[in-house]
């Protein structure tokens, strides 16, 4: 069987396929395929950006409700548990990942997203969280919606089950920019130019903290950021950074440690 994830590598930059269209439901094989890709990518520290799509024309429509017929009590808790451990290795990426959204992104797909640091969507775009609708409560990473949209508007895609449009998610602040779909790629790309003029240490340096104050109080993240502020000048970066700025020149960063 052809991988569940394709990947190619251009340079420092990724891009990682979800290749079961035309809708990438989740199963197991996809679950192990996501874990497995992100796993080994975490281990590679020449990587400086990730982006995370869809094949076909969905990013991912979630869960494959055939094999939700099949679960009992031991079985739902051993493939939730899975699905978690899979999207935790995207959400916790020592690199940015961008999630190029080219169409439904739904229920366990939603949450794939919800874990990638920027979101970039086609225009039309459906984001939402059915779960509700046959029989489940949203789980795992959706618990990342509310400090992200506001509780109000977490409340209406949970206790719904009713999707948004990109462009309506785009207000909420949900998703970073909404393109046409033939625009999709080369909105990616500006993102991914943006990021590339970015001292690659200090990018990974960030990520870690933008993890780090989620999972923690605001004395602890306020620590967190004054030793990684620190840290950052065993790089060479800051010194660079700042004497480029002072000659007028673009700065002379290097791979990502």
């Amino acid at each position: 069987m052809a991988p569940a994830v394709e990947v190619a590598r251009d340079g420092d930059v990724v891009r990682c396929t979800l290749a079961r269209p035309p809708l990438n439901l989740f199963d197991p094989d996809l679950i192990a395929g996501v874990h497995e890709t992100f796993a080994a990518l975490a281990a590679d520290d020449g990587i400086r950006v990730a982006v995370l799509t869809g094949s076909g024309r969905a990013f991912t429509a979630g869960m494959n409700v055939r094999i939700l017929a099949s679960l009992d009590v031991g079985s739902a808790k051993a493939l939730i548990t899975s699905l978690h451990e899979a999207i935790e290795a995207v959400h916790h990426a020592p690199f940015p990942v961008i999630a190029a959204i080219n169409g439904p992104c739904l229920g366990a797909g939603f949450e794939l997203a919800l874990a990638c640091d920027l979101r970039v969507a086609a225009a039309g775009a459906l984001l939402g969280l059915p779960e509700v609708r046959v029989g489940l409560p949203s789980v795992i990473e959706a618990a990342l919606l509310a400090p992200m949209v506001g509780p109000g508007r977490a409340a209406q895609l949970l206790l719904t089950g009713e999707p948004v449009a990109a462009e309506e998610a785009l207000g909420w602040g949900l998703v970073n920019r909404v393109v046409p779909l033939a625009g999709l790629e080369g909105a990616v790309a500006a993102v991914i130019a943006s990021l590339r003029a970015c001292a690659p240490g200090a990018l990974r340096l960030q990520k870690e903290l933008i993890l780090r104050w989620r999972y923690t109080d605001l004395a602890s993240a306020i620590h967190h950021g004054i030793n990684a502020f620190a840290a950052g000048y065993a790089s060479g970066e800051p010194q660079e950074g700042a004497r480029a700025f002072l000659d007028k020149r673009p700065a002379r960063f290097g791979s990502p440690r």
